[in-house]
């Protein structure tokens, strides 16, 4: 039992070779979709994606009686939209930086992991 999985441990814990490294940051991001990616594809909730569309419908639909009220609410759900994302965006960088700087502890496994993540995250930066 102990012989077995000390092995397997002891693999996980060798550094990867600079080849290894480098065909592991090579694959692309569809290759394998990390879990946060299939996790969380969208940028918000769905629960907040579906209140902002119930919201700008509501303003598409009272732009017939009250035009300028419509585009002022209008101008606000967008500047609240992306209050948001920044801060969607803040919160995900800071645990992506927190995943990495751990000073001299951190294995090149996990930065390779924590590269991937960025790349995954960068990839949702660019769909806005």
């Amino acid at each position: 039992m102990g012989n077995g999985n000390s092995e397997v441990i002891a693999e996980r814990e060798q550094p990867m070779s600079t080849a290894d490294l480098a065909n592991a940051m090579a694959a692309k991001p569809n290759d394998r979709p990390s879990a946060d990616q299939s996790a969380n594809p969208s940028l918000l909730p769905e629960s907040e994606i579906a209140d902002l569309r119930t919201r700008w419908d509501q303003i598409q639909t009272g732009f017939v009686v009250e035009p300028r009220r419509a585009v002022e609410d209008a101008d606000a759900l967008v500047a609240s939209a992306m209050q948001r994302l920044a801060e969607t965006f803040a919160s995900e960088r800071s645990q992506l930086e927190g995943a990495w700087d751990r000073g001299g502890e951190v294995s090149t496994e996990d930065l390779r992991i924590a590269l991937q993540r960025y790349r995954s995250f960068f990839g949702r930066l660019l769909t806005i």
